[in-house]
């Protein structure tokens, strides 16, 4: 897979969200912010984004993802929105 294959699934499945992909092969490093994480818990915000790559994790098609989330507010002070 490439990161834009893994971004497009994520924009089909999760709506609302700005999303940023890295990685190569099954090992991606996903950043995902949106208002839809806002209230919700840390492991549900990974849920939502299982969720909708659990097709692809199923197949093996990903391996390893490394998950990220972020409400608009958080990602303004998020180390990472510097080096995106």
């Amino acid at each position: 897979m490439q990161p834009s294959d893994v971004k497009s699934r994520l924009e089909q499945q999760v709506e609302g969200c700005d999303f940023h992909i890295q990685g190569e092969g099954c090992n991606f490093q996903v950043v995902a912010i949106g208002e839809v994480f806002e209230g919700m818990s840390p492991v549900k915000r990974q849920q939502l984004i299982y969720a909708a790559l659990a097709d692809e994790i199923a197949s093996g098609a990903l391996h390893a993802v490394s998950i990220k989330t972020y409400t608009p507010a958080q990602w303004e002070t998020a180390p990472e929105n510097v080096s995106l």
